[in-house]
């Protein structure tokens, strides 16, 4: 028995004259994120996308389960195929419907006849297939309201497709479809949801991490891998750019003020990554501070730190608060590794009493107290570089 998976486009369907671009960014992601699971051929019409397995040695389950967390995906199921032809539709859709009947009370049935030569009308199509649905699994009742089940015939171009269980898909528009960003990636709780939020709305994501040896471990560094290994499955491939910050860390803490440590900290880290950034033709930040959660995230601080760059910094966490940004890292299942005990660069030099309401004018004279343009330029041309996804 034939089976395929039907996709329906979220948010795509809503654009205009340059939807096609994004549903070719779509099934251009579909086909990276399905290698691996099988030989597919992904195709498009009548405003769904269909994903054929070539043979059996396709692996529908896993393929379903990489679908699920593909940006640009309303919904999707899994479709019997058949002819259009009522003997056979009927025939195949009794035995494929038996996992999700047996275990149900009610159902219904709904048809979607797009091809009009079909010699059954939709109405028809419901009654007869409800018919012999009754007669083989008579332990089942009709709720046309509130049903357990409800069975979809739809009748397309292409074939007859029979199916009954719709799965939430991602949401959001395809990865690549809005450009690239920087993301600084700490290895907390907040940067990888704020990273799966952008990528959400399109954007290929480079995460930059600032490493501290030998203040900070290799787990860290492993740590931060193991987050980017699991956004890759929703944001596709993704480079990581492991920034060496120790010497620029011991020289804030040997000559600044230590109440302005974290301020100056969050500032070299911008200009950094805004080098690494361009580098990477990415066109803004994007960082996982949210407002008031920590000292360096008042809004004098972000003032303090916005400023030493000048490309766009996006905070996608900026009001949402603690609650919201775990249950999220829970969804992505990023919170288990965030919460390892490995600590990174910004926990090393934390202040005992750090400065809550800086003042940019004090920030700079308390920069004044060494040059870090040589120290900037050898963190950039010394990074390393891992490719992840």
């Amino acid at each position: 028995m034939k089976e395929v998976i039907l996709i329906k486009n979220g948010e795509i369907a809503l654009k205009g004259l340059n939807r096609s671009t994004f549903e070719e960014i779509l099934i251009k992601n579909l086909k990276k994120r399905l290698n691996g699971s099988g030989r597919f051929k992904i195709s498009r019409a009548q405003s769904t996308i269909y994903c054929e397995p070539f043979d059996e040695s396709c692996d529908l389950d896993e393929a379903a389960e990489k679908i699920s967390k593909v940006f640009g995906i309303a919904a999707f199921t899994r479709a019997c195929v058949a002819e259009k032809d009522w003997n056979d539709i009927k025939s195949k859709a009794v035995p494929y419907l038996k996992d999700v009947l047996e275990d149900a009370k009610t159902f219904k049935v709904e048809a979607k006849r797009s091809d009009k030569n079909f010699s059954m009308k939709s109405p028809e199509i419901c009654m007869e297939m409800g018919g012999e649905l009754l007669e083989a699994y008579p332990h089942l009742s009709v709720d046309v309201h509130n049903p357990d089940v409800t069975v979809i015939i739809e009748i397309r171009d292409f074939g007859a497709y029979i199916h009954a269980k719709q799965e939430n898909g991602a949401g959001g528009i395809p990865v690549g479809s809005g450009g690239r960003a920087a993301l600084l990636t700490s290895g907390g709780i907040d940067s990888p949801v704020a990273g799966w939020m952008m990528a959400k709305r399109g954007l290929e994501i480079t995460a930059i991490h600032f490493a501290a040896p030998p203040y900070t471990s290799e787990r860290a560094k492993l740590k931060v891998i193991t987050l980017c290994e699991k956004m890759s499955e929703y944001c596709g491939r993704i480079k990581l750019i492991v920034v060496p910050f120790t010497e620029i860390q011991e020289n804030i803490r040997e000559k600044c003020p230590e109440e302005y440590f974290t301020i100056i900290m969050r500032r070299y880290m911008m200009k950094i990554a805004e080098k690494i950034a361009q580098n990477e033709k990415c066109k803004a930040l994007i960082t996982g501070e949210s407002l008031g959660q920590v000292a360096s995230q008042t809004l004098g601080a972000l003032a303090c730190t916005d400023v030493a760059c000048e490309m766009p910094v996006l905070r996608p966490l900026i009001g949402m608060d603690k609650e919201e940004i775990i249950r999220i890292s829970r969804k992505i299942d990023t919170f288990e590794t965030s919460i390892l005990p490995y600590e990174d660069c910004c926990t090393v030099f934390t202040p005992r009493h750090p400065k809550t309401k800086p003042r940019l004018n004090d920030v700079l004279h308390a920069e004044e107290a060494f040059d870090a343009s040589e120290m900037i330029e050898t963190c950039v041309n010394n990074v390393e570089v891992i490719n992840i996804g």
